[in-house]
């Protein structure tokens, strides 16, 4: 008797489930297996229902997962004045790559770039993959999951349009003529048309039944996001199409402003998150895709307070400028800062045992390695020192420079430093806070909404500061930079208000060409039709 596969998975724990199958599927094709593998679905029979497309559509979905907190968050949040990775005593230095990020200095050969490339390239390969093996017909599961992942590859066309500019569009799996480059305008209508067409067949549904897949609001925000920035795409106005967009998803009411900021980023978030419209499923135990964000932004000296099961890196931190957005005391989103002198829960000091020297290698005293007790203490300033290129030295000195984050909280549950943390890509607070902008910026103004209603929706569940009297656009920039960091939208703000030219840290290049990436070097080796961004 053959088995037969069980596809009648506990919604809660469907999509990481399947990410497990899958990756265990990816690891097997890596190598020359011959498997007598045997099951009741056939070429007849699957997929057929909606268990079978969301089974089938795991590689797509495991693939956008793949490096959206790696390599995607490294280009969005180390380019910008959100976060540094200096050097500490040579440790991650990695040839200068996090140097040339944040000092925009990078070129066609930068590692992250090409990695970038190469995984917003291979979801989109995988999603049409999938595409072919769903197959066409009128039958509505089939319709929906088509739907879904057409508006997943179109999320991953933008990403990619946002990066480089002019990229090729591929929409047909195994179709081996290179692809030319595809102006950046043209590129916007293909994503514009692939989410309008999607959008009859995508679910109303929200929450758990749609959780980690494109639903209707997804698209939505999607359009609305596109249709914010058109004037950086395509240099037209499509304000008012923003607005639209956003009403569509406000008029749902089925998201709202969580009044627990700090729920919404804790390591058991997921479906009951009333505020994600779209969001990214991850889970530790899974090697398919990692969220290691506090590997980099905790101090090594926190581990013990945090109760983590490894030691974090503690290399990335921000700049003052940026800390400067956090002013209020009563913000929540100012809490979730690590600043000054470190103290366990109970409000014990956390201390480390070193020496005179452990603490500033810069000392020269003939005590230099008398031992010392250090209370751990976070400053505000980024302090090149020595020789070693964007290097602040391989002392306690050093390790300890620069605020943090924890705004993603320290997961004590994983068993290894990848988190249980899911990563949202469309919140409500984005689509109220787009709608403000909108009408700041000339678009007209709907079903009442002023643009200081809309900032103090979001407000009024984040400070108990008093509610606004007005708001212009430089506000809503400093509310977007306090509501969305670490979210991967702030080099696309930054582009947006005119700031991604204006000199940082130690920053100085004003180039506006830098707002787009270079093409790789590899992938126009490999393609010699794809043209080359200005400027490189």
């Amino acid at each position: 008797m053959r088995p037969e596969l069980n596809l009648k998975i506990n919604p809660m724990k469907r999509i990481k489930y399947i990410l497990v199958i899958l990756l265990a599927t990816t690891l097997n094709s890596c190598h020359d297996l011959e498997l007598d593998i045997s099951t009741q679905l056939t070429e007849d029979n699957f997929p057929t229902r909606e268990e079978h497309f969301v089974a089938a559509a795991a590689a797509a979905y495991s693939a956008f997962r793949f490096d959206y907190a790696v390599k995607y968050w490294f280009l969005q949040t180390l380019s910008t004045d959100e976060s540094i990775m200096p050097a500490r005593g040579g440790n991650w230095y990695d040839q200068g790559r996090y140097e040339q990020l944040h000092k925009h200095t990078w070129t066609a050969d930068h590692g992250f770039v090409l990695d970038a490339w190469n995984y917003l390239s291979n979801v989109i390969a995988n999603t049409n993959k999938v595409l072919e093996l769903i197959g066409e017909g009128d039958d509505a599961d089939r319709l929906k999951a088509i739907a879904e992942l057409r508006v997943l590859r179109a999320l991953t066309y933008y990403m990619m349009m946002d990066l480089w500019g002019n990229i090729p569009v591929v929409t047909k799996f195994g179709d081996v003529t290179p692809p030319g480059t595809t102006p950046r305008e043209e590129v916007f209508t293909f994503i514009e048309n692939e989410i309008q067409e999607s959008l009859p067949y995508l679910s109303r549904e929200t929450g758990l039944p749609t959780y980690g897949r494109p639903n209707k609001y997804t698209a939505y925000a999607l359009l609305a996001k596109m249709y914010l920035n058109a004037t950086v795409y395509n240099g037209t106005n499509r304000l008012n199409d923003a607005i639209i967009a956003c009403d569509s998803v406000i008029n749902a009411g089925d998201y709202l402003v969580e009044s627990d900021y700090k729920k919404m980023f804790f390591f058991n978030n997921g479906p009951s998150i009333k505020e994600f419209i779209f969001a990214v499923p991850f889970n530790p135990t899974t090697p398919n895709g990692y969220m290691l964000y506090n590997r980099y932004w905790l101090p090594r000296s926190l581990r013990k307070k945090y109760s983590l099961n490894y030691d974090p890196s503690a290399p990335m931190s921000t700049i003052p400028s940026f800390y400067a957005y956090f002013d209020d005391p009563d913000d929540i989103r100012t809490q979730l800062w690590l600043t000054g002198k470190q103290y366990f829960f109970n409000g014990t000091p956390i201390t480390v045992n070193t020496t005179k020297i452990g603490f500033d290698e810069t000392y020269t005293g003939s005590d230099a390695k008398d031992p010392i007790v250090y209370h751990v203490e976070l400053t505000p300033d980024i302090e090149l020192r020595g020789s070693r290129p964007f290097d602040t030295g391989n002392d306690e000195k050093s390790w300890n420079m620069g605020y943090r984050s924890i705004k993603y909280y320290p997961d004590s549950t994983s068993s290894n430093r990848n988190q249980n943390t899911d990563l949202p890509v469309f919140r409500y607070s984005d689509i109220l806070l787009m709608k403000a902008e909108a009408i700041l910026r000339g678009g007209t103004a709907t079903q009442g909404h002023t643009p200081v209603s809309l900032v103090n929706e979001v407000r009024s569940k984040r400070t108990t500061a008093d509610a606004l009297a007005d708001v212009d656009l430089e506000f809503i920039y400093e509310e977007r930079t306090r509501e969305f960091v670490g979210e991967n939208w702030h080099r696309n703000d930054m582009i947006r208000f005119g700031k991604f030219e204006n000199s940082w840290g130690f920053k100085t290049d004003t180039d506006v060409r830098k707002r787009l990436y270079p093409i790789p070097t590899n992938a126009r080796q490999l393609n010699p039709l794809l043209e080359q961004n200005d400027g490189y």
